[in-house]
């Protein structure tokens, strides 16, 4: 299937979600609401060399599908090799509630961060939370990203390598949000701004991070 993504169950109908922010009311009207126990996958096998996935949505960065030695499920790999603030990007149109995330990524390089990032509930480029785990700082954080602002929620110590693959996983249920590093629950936080939103990607800085076998699951 083109964009690698793997969908199940039924199909997705329209909703108005109503979403509240920092700085009052905004009102998402999204198509392609996710339904419970769907399950959507990205592997990146099948997509083109040298560009971002065919239904991603590049928010910043560079972002591209290459060969990587290793890859956990070989041979491709999506990869972020710019310099930017925030480098970021949607993986498709599908909007989703309640879910579980996971990503398997690997921090390649970066003097100023070496950073690995899964955001959710997107509402656009500069609203989404973040889960994010740091090799150079050694953590794994929970933000919230208001107006293009981060904002700091909760965060955890824990040991991220760097040159070696790993999983980064994030269950969000209402506003309860769980962060985990390996496979072990490491953050929880609750915050109630965004109530649905899609799923992406995320780096910080000059970071070069490859991500691969991502898998959302709604509930």
């Amino acid at each position: 299937m083109r964009g690698d993504a793997i969908t199940r169950m039924c199909p997705s109908a329209a909703v108005v979600t109503a979403v509240i922010m920092g700085l009052g009311w905004h009102l998402l009207v999204v198509a392609g609401q996710a339904p419970p126990g769907k399950t959507s996958e990205w592997n990146f096998d099948k997509e083109p060399i040298g560009r971002a996935p065919a239904r991603a949505t590049v928010f910043s960065g560079n972002w591209a599908v290459r060969a990587e030695a290793g890859a956990p499920s070989p041979p491709n790999a999506l990869c972020q090799t710019g310099v930017a603030e925030f480098p970021a990007l949607s993986l498709s149109e599908s909007v989703y509630t309640d879910a579980t995330v996971e990503a398997s990524f690997k921090p390649i390089s970066g003097h100023e961060d070496q950073a690995a990032g899964i955001i959710f509930r997107i509402q656009d480029k500069d609203n989404y939370y973040i889960a994010r785990a740091n090799a150079l700082e050694d953590n794994l954080n929970i933000y919230k990203f208001i107006h293009g602002r981060r904002i700091f929620i909760k965060g955890a110590n824990a040991k991220v390598s760097s040159n070696k693959w790993q999983q980064l996983g994030v269950e969000v249920t209402g506003s309860r949000i769980r962060g985990s590093l390996n496979g072990q629950p490491l953050v929880e936080a609750s915050d109630d701004t965004f109530r649905a939103g899609k799923i992406g990607l995320w780096t910080k800085a000059d970071s070069v991070t490859c991500f691969d076998n991502i898998r959302v699951t709604t509930r």
